[in-house]
């Protein structure tokens, strides 16, 4: 199976570099970095690391949704711009779908911070991806195109829309957690705090159960370089 990863980023020079790396170092077919309107060299230091790209608005779901037009592979791989690929992260997906009930899944992270909060912090996100069938952006979407494709994709709203899409693809089929493992930066919990930025997420998703819309809650989550 062919795998494509799509990165989506806006004004993330100093990281993108890596991410397009990871892939190709991964055994991704394609890397396509869907830009939401840089000001900074983002664009440049992807092209220079070999990735496609394509240009598109702000915002994770429009400018993911865009990038997966722009492939034709098997398989979508949705890869933050702060965060790399394992070496064995595409091997592990192909072998994986294999089983057809597996409609998708995500990674194990490996939060690039010392310190037990950060491993409690990994274990919880896996069980929560792995047990309860709910991975985020962040743990590294990946799923068939058939079947984002038959779901229509990411919906375009403003946040929560990698718990959406992971909602969608568990009426499809499996959702399986693999070993990766994912390395994630560790700069929104350090600026925030690990407590804090955990509390801010859980309210964010209580209030979205309660009924508020998405694009209302994203006034309270702010971009990385905002």
């Amino acid at each position: 199976m062919d795998v494509a990863v799509i990165i989506p980023a806006v004004n993330e020079e100093s990281r993108v570099g890596d991410a397009v790396s990871s892939a190709f170092a991964a055994g991704a077919s394609d890397v396509i970095l869907a830009d939401g309107g840089s000001q900074d060299e983002t664009v440049a230091v992807a092209v220079r690391a070999g990735a496609r790209v394509v240009a598109t608005h702000a915002g994770r779901a429009i400018q993911q949704n865009r990038g997966a037009s722009g492939c034709q592979a098997d398989v979508l791989l949705f890869l933050h711009a702060d965060c790399r690929l394992g070496e064995s992260c595409c091997e592990q997906v192909r072998k994986s779908l294999q089983d057809s009930r597996v409609a998708g899944g995500s990674f194990r992270q490996s939060i690039n911070a010392g310190g037990l909060r950060f491993r409690w912090l990994e274990w919880g996100n896996a069980w929560r991806a792995g047990f309860r069938q709910c991975p985020y952006g962040d743990q590294g979407l990946f799923v068939r195109r058939i079947v984002f494709e038959e779901i229509g994709g990411f919906e375009e709203v403003d946040l929560l829309e990698d718990l959406l899409l992971a909602r969608a693809i568990k009426r499809q089929g499996r959702l399986c957690l693999l070993e990766g493992p994912l390395h994630v930066d560790a700069r929104r919990w350090e600026s925030r705090g690990v407590l804090r930025q955990t509390l801010r997420n859980w309210w964010l998703l209580a209030a979205w159960r309660l009924g508020v819309p998405p694009n209302r809650l994203a006034r309270y989550y702010r971009r990385h370089d905002q």
